[in-house]
C-alpha cells in the first residue's frame, strides 16, 4: 500500500520510525482543517501561520521524544495543541495590555477578575458530567455523531465522509440526538445552564 493511503496512526508510527515523508503526508492531509480552525479563532493570517507552525513544532517534539500516546485520533490531538497555543497567545496578549497601560486600555479595567469562581468551575464541571451521562443514554449512532461534532469539532461534511452516510443523514441524526437529549433533560429534571 502506498504511504499516502495509510491511516493517520500508521503514518505516525512510520514517522517515529524515521520516515520523514510520513509527517509530510500527515501535515498535507490535515493542514486546511487545522489552519482554518486557528484562523477562525484569531482572524489574522500572519498570526495563524505562526501558531500553525508552532503547533507542528510541538507535534514533532512530542513524537520525536516518544511522549505521544495514542488515546483518540491524531487530528483531535493536534487540534488540542493548536487550541492551547491560541489560549497561550491570548493570555500573553492580556498581560502585555496590562504592561502597556494606555488611555484605550486603562490598567483598572484589568482589575476586574474575569476568571471563573470556584462555584462556577464546579457548576461547569457538573454540567459537563451531566451532559456526558445523558449522551450515554442515546442510541449508539446518535452518541457517535454528538461526540464527533462537539468533542472532535468535525463538520457535518467530515462526519458524513467518516461514517459513509449522506450529509442529510448526519444532520438528521444530530437533530434526533438533540431532541432526545431535551427529552432526557426534562425527564430527569436536569438543566445544562449556568
Amino acid at each position: 500500500m502506498e504511504l499516502i493511503q495509510l491511516p493517520d496512526a500508521t503514518l505516525v508510527h512510520h514517522y517515529v520510525g524515521g520516515n520523514e515523508q510520513a509527517l509530510e503526508i500527515l501535515i498535507k492531509r490535515h493542514q486546511a482543517k487545522i489552519f482554518g480552525f486557528i484562523f477562525n479563532k484569531l482572524n489574522d493570517v500572519e498570526l495563524t501561520n505562526d501558531i500553525f507552525q508552532d503547533t507542528f513544532v510541538k507535534v514533532i517534539n512530542t513524537l520525536k521524544t516518544g511522549r505521544y500516546n495514542e488515546e483518540g485520533k491524531f487530528i483531535s490531538w493536534v487540534m488540542r495543541i493548536a487550541h492551547n497555543l491560541i489560549m497561550d497567545h491570548y493570555r500573553r496578549e492580556k498581560k502585555m495590555l496590562i504592561h502597556n497601560d494606555t488611555e484605550e486600555t486603562p490598567f483598572f479595567s484589568f482589575l476586574k477578575d474575569d476568571s471563573e469562581t470556584i462555584e462556577e468551575m464546579l457548576i461547569n464541571s457538573q454540567i459537563t458530567e451531566d451532559l456526558q451521562q445523558l449522551i450515554l443514554e442515546l442510541p449508539e449512532d446518535q452518541q457517535e455523531i454528538i461526540r464527533m461534532r462537539l468533542y472532535q469539532d468535525l463538520s457535518f461534511k467530515e462526519i458524513s465522509e467518516a461514517k459513509d452516510v449522506s450529509i442529510n443523514t448526519a444532520l438528521g441524526r444530530m437533530r434526533y440526538a438533540i431532541i432526545n437529549l431535551r427529552k432526557l433533560m426534562e425527564k430527569k429534571q436536569i438543566s445544562l445552564n449556568l
